[in-house]
């Protein structure tokens, strides 16, 4: 069987209005396995905050995934293996949203903070994506464009009641109000799902600064068109800004090469995060 190859790539930019880049990426190709990351974090709640709490999303979930592979991690079986990866992220999903609240109470200039995130990790064959608000991760192949994501903001929800059409909301006064975000309550919901990659694909994670101006189609074009693959990402950049650019722009690329040929989903359930007993939050809305 031909090896797995995986190869990453990112950017953020802080596009052409904003004085500050709220938004936090980490990428990462294991260099002796076959196991790469990407991590898209879009901060919101003011000067400075939004970027702290970004980066402690993005920083938490690198240390999370950096600390993977040790050897008994790698003696383990694929099936077990593929468990330790999703109690990775989820435990790390959850430090991450109780650091951010420790931050808060801690400086109240960060009172209003809080990110999105949307995380991929591929071990192998094995695609784990968890995301909170309304970055996305996009898969492409041979079949096409899918959405791995469906963002946890209120145009969507007005999507899934009937109330408007994908088009409508592309300029709804509302597409930028998130109704899930780390940083806000204890527990935090992520939206957690796997799958099992059989053929070569392009894995994309980004931030609403870029999926406000690209449409599906329109992202689907640029990883279809643009080789080496992994350049895609400065083109995704470059057009949102051509757009007007204004908010920051974070896109992230996973290269996974493999010589079969299906995409099959096993497993999508939504999980919650159980908080600590102290904790008592129950914010539910965050705007951005």
């Amino acid at each position: 069987m031909e090896p797995i190859r995986l190869a990453v790539n990112g950017r953020t930019d802080i596009g052409q209005v904003r004085e500050e880049n709220e938004d936090s990426i980490r990428c990462h190709s294991n260099p002796d396995h076959p196991f790469a990351y990407v991590v898209v974090a879009d901060g919101m709640g003011g000067y400075s905050g939004g970027a702290t709490a970004s980066r402690i999303a993005a920083d938490t979930l690198e240390k999370q995934f950096d600390a993977l592979l040790s050897s008994t991690y790698l003696a383990c079986s694929p099936a077990q293996q593929q468990l330790m990866l999703r109690a990775a992220l989820v435990e790390g999903i959850g430090m991450a949203n109780r650091e951010i609240l420790q931050t808060k109470q801690s400086r109240p200039q960060f009172s209003q903070m809080g990110t999105t995130l949307v995380a991929a990790a591929i071990w192998q064959d094995f695609l784990i994506v968890a995301h909170i608000g309304d970055s996305r991760a996009y898969l492409w192949n041979n079949y096409g464009l899918q959405r791995l994501t469906k963002d946890h903001s209120v145009v969507q929800e007005m999507i899934d009641a009937g109330q408007l059409t994908p088009e409508q909301a592309q300029s709804s006064q509302v597409r930028n109000h998130i109704t899930r975000a780390l940083g806000i309550s204890e527990p935090v919901e992520a939206t957690v799902n796997s799958w099992t990659l059989k053929e070569s694909a392009l894995l994309l994670l980004c931030s609403d600064g870029l999926t406000e101006y690209l449409d599906d189609h329109t992202i689907e074009r640029v990883l279809a068109t643009y080789r080496p693959a992994l350049e895609s990402v400065y083109h995704f950049i470059e057009d949102a800004n051509q757009c007007g650019g204004r908010d920051n722009i974070s896109a992230g690329i996973i290269e996974f090469c493999h010589r079969t040929d299906a995409v099959v989903e096993f497993s999508g359930d939504p999980i919650t995060l159980q908080p600590k007993a102290e904790d008592d939050i129950t914010v539910r809305k965050a705007q951005r």
